[in-house]
C-alpha cells in the first residue's frame, strides 16, 4: 500500500530542514614537496624535478590557490609563480645549479586566513661543498694564547647535590666553575648539571653543549644510567637552577642577540668566553677520581652540534663527538652568493664589514673541523632553514678524522626518533668501546 504524505507533514519537514543548522567542514591542510630522485641528489647542471600536493583530511585537496618559489637555498628565489593546484598535484621543473649546493622549492597556500607551506631541498654534488669562509694565519696561535690563559686561572669547582633530581641509581649535582672571562685577563663562572653513576667504578665522560638560547638546562640522567659521568652545561655565566620565567627574561632582554656581541672585536666576542668554557668542563671532567682516565666525547645539537666540533678542534682530550645540524658555519658564505650559517649576520650586507668578518672567521666552525681528529657521527637534513645543508657541508667535508653522517633528509632545524636512536647508539658504543 502507498503511503502518501500530507502536505501539512511535508512542510513541517520542510521547515525542520531551514531551521538545522548549516554544517561547516574544516580540517587542516597539508602542503608535500618532494624531489623525483629518491636521494635527493642531482648532478650539476641536471634539470630538478619537484612534485607538489596537498591534502585535507588526508585525502587529495584541489582548488587550492598556491605560490611556489625556487632557488639557491637561503637566497632570493629565481622562480616564482602562482597556479591552482588540482587533486592530482603539480609537477615543477624547477632549474639546475652547475656548481656544488642546494635548491629549494617552497610552496605556501593561503586557505581561510592561514598559510600552509611545504618544502623540499635538491642536492647538487653536495661532498663537493668547501668552505669560503678565510682562515686567519694566526688561527692557532690565537685559540693557543686562549687556552694558556685559561689554564692559568684556578678551576675552584664548586658543586651541589640536588637530592630531587636524583635517581636510586645516579647522582645529580648542579657544578660551577671559575673559567676564562669575556676577555684576557678577567674571569667568569661556568655552570653544568651533571649526573654520574652511585655505583663505585670509573666510567667514561660526556659532556653535553647546548642549542642557542637561554633556557634552563636539566642533567643527562639517562647516559649517566648507561654508565658514564655527564655533564651538561649552560653557556651564560648564570645558575641552572633558577626559576624558567628568569631564563625567558633573559632572552628577551639582557642576553638577545647575544650571538653579535662584540664581533668588531675578535678579543671580545661572545662565544671567546663560551668555546673556552667548554675546554674548561673538561678540565673538570678529567679531574673526577671517577673518570676512567681515557674516554671523553662531546654532544649537541644547532649551536651545540657547532660547540661539539669547536670543542673536538680545540681540546685533543676529545676522543669522540656526536653533532647535530651545527650552527656558527661557514657563516661568510653569503659574501659569496649562496648560504651562511646561523645566525646569518651577514645576510644583510650592512654587516659585512671587514672587523665582523674577520673577528668570525676566529670563531667559524668550519676553521676548527678541519683540526677534528677524534672519531665522530653527524646528523642532519636537507630542509634546515635555520643551520642550512651548504653550511654543514661546508663543514664535514673538511674534517680529516674518521666520521660518518647520518641523513633525515626532509627534516628541518629537528630530528627524528629513528635519527636519534641511530646517533645515541653509536655514542653510546664508542663511550663503551672506543669505537
Amino acid at each position: 500500500m502507498t503511503r502518501k504524505i500530507s502536505f501539512f507533514m511535508f512542510a513541517v519537514l520542510l521547515a525542520l530542514i531551514c531551521l538545522a543548522p548549516a554544517q561547516e567542514r574544516v580540517g587542516r591542510i597539508q602542503v608535500f614537496v618532494a624531489p623525483d630522485h629518491a636521494d635527493w641528489k642531482y648532478a650539476p647542471g641536471e634539470e630538478a624535478v619537484f612534485t607538489i600536493r596537498a591534502v585535507r583530511d588526508g585525502a587529495p585537496a584541489s582548488g587550492l590557490k598556491l605560490t611556489y618559489t625556487a632557488g639557491p637555498e637561503m637566497l632570493e628565489p629565481v622562480l616564482t609563480k602562482t597556479v591552482t593546484l588540482d587533486s592530482e598535484g603539480l609537477r615543477v621543473e624547477a632549474g639546475t645549479m652547475n656548481e656544488a649546493g642546494f635548491l629549494r622549492l617552497i610552496a605556501t597556500a593561503d586557505v581561510d586566513g592561514k598559510t600552509y607551506r611545504g618544502l623540499a631541498t635538491a642536492a647538487f654534488a653536495p661532498e663537493k661543498i668547501l668552505p669560503v669562509t678565510a682562515e686567519p694565519d694566526d688561527f692557532d696561535s690565537f685559540w693557543q694564547a686562549g687556552k694558556d690563559a685559561l689554564a692559568k686561572v684556578p678551576m675552584e669547582a664548586e658543586r651541589t647535590l640536588l637530592p630531587e633530581e636524583c635517581t636510586s641509581t645516579v647522582n645529580v649535582y648542579q657544578v660551577s666553575l671559575q673559567t676564562e672571562g669575556p676577555s684576557a685577563g678577567s674571569t667568569a663562572r661556568v655552570f653544568g648539571m651533571s649526573a654520574e653513576p652511585k655505583a663505585p667504578g670509573r666510567y667514561p665522560a660526556l659532556l653535553g653543549v647546548p642549542g642557542a638560547g637561554v633556557h634552563k638546562i636539566g642533567a643527562m640522567k639517562k647516559e649517566a644510567e648507561k654508565g658514564a659521568i655527564t655533564l651538561n652545561i649552560g653557556i651564560h655565566g648564570i645558575p641552572l637552577t633558577l626559576d624558567s620565567n628568569v631564563y625567558a627574561l633573559l632572552g628577551r632582554g639582557a642576553l638577545n642577540g647575544y650571538w653579535v656581541y662584540n664581533l668588531d672585536s675578535r678579543d671580545r666576542y661572545y662565544y671567546r668566553r663560551v668555546y673556552l668554557a667548554c675546554v674548561r668542563a673538561n678540565d673538570y671532567l678529567t679531574s673526577l677520581p671517577n673518570w676512567d682516565g681515557k674516554m671523553l666525547a662531546v654532544t649537541g645539537g644547532s649551536q651545540g652540534g657547532a660547540l661539539s666540533i669547536v670543542t673536538a678542534g680545540l681540546d685533543p682530550r676529545v676522543k669522540g663527538l656526536a653533532s647535530y645540524y651545527p650552527a656558527l658555519s661557514d657563516m661568510a658564505g653569503y659574501t659569496k652568493g649562496r648560504a651562511g650559517g646561523w645566525p646569518h649576520m651577514f645576510k644583510d650586507a650592512a654587516n659585512r664589514t671587514a672587523e665582523k668578518l674577520r673577528t668570525a672567521s676566529y670563531y667559524d666552525v668550519v676553521n676548527f673541523a678541519r683540526r677534528v681528529k677524534a672519531p665522530g657521527i653527524y646528523s642532519w637534513g636537507y630542509n634546515d632553514e635555520t643551520c642550512p645543508p651548504t653550511t654543514i657541508y661546508a663543514a664535514y667535508n673538511v674534517i680529516p678524522g674518521p666520521k660518518s653522517h647520518v641523513l633525515a633528509l626532509e627534516t628541518g632545524h629537528w630530528t627524528v626518533p629513528e635519527q636519534t636512536e641511530r646517533v645515541g647508539v653509536w655514542l653510546a658504543d664508542f663511550l663503551k668501546n672506543g669505537k
